[in-house]
């Protein structure tokens, strides 16, 4: 697809096409005739919304964001009305304010303006962010591809299942994929004080942002001399964030984490990846197995520079390696593996002519991530001829191979990473 640049980019426009098409024409509609059918309450649907009221709710009414009186209000407005413990239909996620208290400091500006201005703005501003993301994983990985190259992959990334559902959904996970770009990109470029100030910042989803932390306090300790700024600007943002939030609501901790563990509780234990896939007994093996062998190579590759091939790609294993251990795997967590990606396309050469065993791979690795752009052609080509009612019951076929698509790229990274890991190198 890269190496015609113009059919390339009207493939990657149809695929984007295709994809908006299904959410928007296929998915959501079924959604609502499924809710309609069930007396399942629906809103603004916002995930944005949650964090914004409790914001507003502390800071302008001095009210407790985790409180059952708030989740109550934030269920009126996201679901339309509060849930009823008694309709075995409704909802079980109670959309409290489960996020650390400081993501009120990001969301404090907003609190005075209407939600529907906010959400408005909001959506433009996650579409900026991609865009950067997309552009800052090209810089720390030193992969300089042609203008329409690079327009292709911004395509494809719009286009994806995973960014079209954070948008729609006004996920916060777009904002943090972006802050932990923009602390690679600082390292790679030498600003340390600047990464670690983004990396603080992108703690507001601690499950998506401490794993990198870990890896990345190893490797600053593993030269302090050099790399401390990193460390101390990090620590003291962070405690800064604490600090203020134990301020404005004293005994927070122990409410967030309340707030998660019930989230948990109603969700069904949300489980990893890996617990879906297999048990959940054999799902916590293998993901400490993961850890263990991602802190092994963290380990070997700490001394590496900020500006080595070793440390980029020690980055996007240790963000695909995360996106099968959290305990969540909703798609839009998947813009976690832009890094990944680009490297497995930067490498992908290399990868085919390694071998039969490598080149199925490949083969099969392709066809999964591929997929949902496939299906959903396919379903925007049958809304032509068939009755969109029709169209709708097959709204699961492009999600067939959404559990796998974290999996799949975490093999063929962890293969083509392997030379980038064993080099001291500069990209």
């Amino acid at each position: 697809m890269l190496k015609d640049s113009r059919l390339g980019l009207l493939l990657a426009l149809l695929f984007a096409a295709s994809m908006w098409f299904y959410v928007q024409r296929v998915l959501v509609p079924y959604q609502k005739a499924d809710a309609a059918a069930h007396g399942r309450p629906r809103g603004n649907l916002s995930d944005l919304y949650p964090r914004w009221l409790g914001t507003r709710e502390l800071l302008l009414r001095h009210r407790d964001p985790y409180s059952p009186e708030v989740t109550r209000e934030i269920q009126s407005g996201y679901y339309g009305r509060p849930l009823d413990p008694g309709r075995i239909d409704d909802p079980k996620d109670q959309q409290g304010f489960a996020y650390p208290l400081h993501v009120i400091f990001l969301l404090a500006p907003t609190i005075g303006l209407p939600f529907p201005v906010v959400q408005t703005g909001f959506r433009w501003l996650l579409v900026t962010l991609t865009l950067a993301s997309v552009l800052l994983w090209l810089r720390v990985l030193r992969w300089r591809p042609s203008i329409a190259s690079t327009a292709i992959l911004i395509v494809l990334t719009f286009g994806s299942y995973a960014v079209v559902q954070g948008i729609k959904l006004q996920q916060l996970t777009l904002v943090v994929s972006a802050l932990l770009a923009g602390c690679a990109a600082a390292l790679v470029a030498g600003h340390f004080s600047l990464a670690g100030f983004l990396l603080a910042l992108a703690t507001i989803k601690p499950q998506l942002a401490l794993p990198v932390a870990g890896w990345l306090m190893l490797w600053a300790v593993s030269d302090w001399r050099r790399r401390q700024l990193f460390v101390w600007s990090f620590a003291l943002t962070t405690a800064i964030f604490l600090a203020a939030s134990e301020y404005v609501q004293p005994g927070w901790l122990r409410e967030f984490r309340n707030a998660v563990a019930a989230y948990r509780q109603y969700t069904g234990g949300a489980g990893s990846l890996l617990d879906v896939l297999t048990t959940p007994w054999l799902g916590k093996i293998l993901a400490a197995a993961a850890v263990i062998t991602v802190a092994v190579k963290g380990w070997q590759v700490r001394h590496e520079p900020h500006d080595s091939a070793a440390f980029s790609a020690m980055l996007a294993l240790v963000l695909a390696v995360t996106l099968v251990i959290v305990p969540s795997f909703a798609p839009y967590n998947q813009v976690l593996l832009l890094p990944a990606v680009f490297l497995i396309a930067i490498s992908w050469r290399d990868l085919w002519s390694r071998g039969g065993l490598t080149r199925m791979a490949c083969g099969v690795g392709l066809l999964v991530v591929v997929w949902p752009w496939l299906a959903s052609s396919g379903l925007m080509l049958a809304s032509r001829y068939l009755p969109a009612s029709s169209v709708q019951r097959a709204w699961t076929v492009p999600l067939y191979t959404s559990l796998g698509i974290p999996l799949v790229v975490l093999g063929l990274l962890s293969v083509c990473a392997g030379d980038r890991l064993k080099t001291s190198s500069k990209i």
